[in-house]
């Protein structure tokens, strides 16, 4: 059988696989050296000091280069270091395109950080390509796309969006946390690189904290490596180990969480009580077509309005199932408030502009059994209106 033929479900385990060749171990080995033995003079290992390479590492960064497509994989300590090291490609006098409602660490380093260096932006709507066309300038080298977005779940055509981009000269960087390489496969649409926050999704488990880049260009690898080895800001051995293991049950996971999201949406929806929710597996969602078009499903990721900062207390105060907690893409389903948490570095009257109110929380699916987190949403969200009526 050949290895372009098999489903992703098959590849992922496949590729996280590490049988060690000198005793049949199935699992990667735990390389726990800071440095490597040269055989002489004149000859080298290819591992010669662990923040430049390490065997462990290597294996993950193997294993997600494989998984999105790619040819050149970088496993980072978070993922804010590798959204940086990707950023950080950009020098003095470059400017780059980037989506209006990113990550509230990108949205930092964007606005507080970057600058510093003379690197310049504008945020721009990427669901409206004329926008995007009309943000190029002179000195614009790339586009940076998070699609499904955070927390908004909005969409960018990612294959659109890389076509402007290469018309201008320029890469496209995509963010792919949200679906992972399971559901959404970015290099396959045109992009340059893909990020991602693997301590989310691919790690899967909250344990680790974790950052990975991908891409299929030579000139990117180069430069994405020297900056990972310049700055150091790598993954550590037993968190590469960890992250591997997480990886082989990515597939399932992704499944699952994706099944619940969208039944919960469809609940939710149906709910009175329920302002708006954002879920591009609603056909009531703007980016529905788009969603179906370049990604395998929506995601395991929704959020939903309540109307009011109150309302949300009450239900977040009153809600069992799910842990309330900053992060999201693990086992257990997790609650957030981007106001108060992901998106706290936005400044209220930006938050506002990009749609994240007071009443906006955040759901990330796990693998509880979905009509269990159904009824207790259906107590919860009793108390919502309790509160609001006196």
């Amino acid at each position: 059988m050949s290895k372009e033929n098999i489903s992703f479900n098959t590849k992922v385990v496949h590729a996280s696989l590490g049988i060690d060749e000198a005793t049949g171990a199935l699992n990667t080995p735990l390389h726990l050296s800071s440095t490597f033995h040269q055989p002489d003079f004149d000859n080298y290992h290819e591992f010669d000091y662990a923040r430049s390479g390490n065997p462990t590492r290597q294996a993950v960064e193997e294993a997600i280069a494989n998984l999105e497509n790619g040819t050149h994989g970088f496993a980072f300590a978070t993922g804010m270091a590798a959204i940086s090291a990707a950023l950080l490609t950009l020098s003095q006098g470059d400017h780059f395109i980037i989506s209006g409602d990113v990550y509230g660490g990108t949205f930092r380093l964007t606005e507080q950080i970057l600058p510093r260096f003379g690197i310049t932006h504008t945020f721009v709507d990427m669901g409206n390509l004329d926008a995007v066309a009309a943000a190029f300038q002179e000195n614009t080298k790339l586009v940076y796309v998070e699609t499904p977005s955070n927390p908004l779940m909005r969409v960018t055509d990612i294959a659109a969006v890389a076509r402007l981009a290469k018309a201008h000269d320029c890469y496209t960087f995509v963010d792919n946390t949200f679906l992972t390489p399971a559901l959404q496969r970015p290099l396959d649409l045109g992009a340059d690189l893909v990020v991602h926050s693997a301590t989310k999704f691919i790690g899967g488990h909250s344990d680790i904290l974790a950052g990975l880049v991908v891409t299929n260009n030579e000139a990117l690898a180069k430069q994405v490596y020297f900056m990972q080895n310049s700055t150091g800001g790598v993954l550590g051995v037993q968190d590469c180990w960890l992250l591997l293991r997480g990886l082989k049950t990515l597939a399932v996971r992704m499944d699952v969480g994706t099944a619940s999201a969208q039944t919960l949406a469809e609940f939710l929806q149906a709910d009175d009580r329920v302002k708006a929710v954002f879920y591009p597996g609603l056909t009531t969602h703007p980016d529905y077509a788009i969603q179906q078009q370049q990604a395998d499903s929506a995601g395991a990721v929704l959020s939903f309005d309540l109307g009011s900062e109150e309302a949300a207390r009450q239900f977040v105060n009153h809600v069992k199932l799910p842990v309330f907690s900053v992060s999201l893409g693990a086992v257990e389903s997790i609650l957030s408030y981007p106001a108060r948490m992901s998106h706290a570095a936005i400044p209220e009257e930006e938050r506002l502009k990009l749609g994240i109110t007071p009443g906006l929380l955040r759901f990330s699916a796990g693998l509880e059994d979905v009509a269990d987190v159904i009824a207790d949403f259906k107590q919860a969200l009793a108390y919502t209106v309790e509160r609001s009526a006196r």
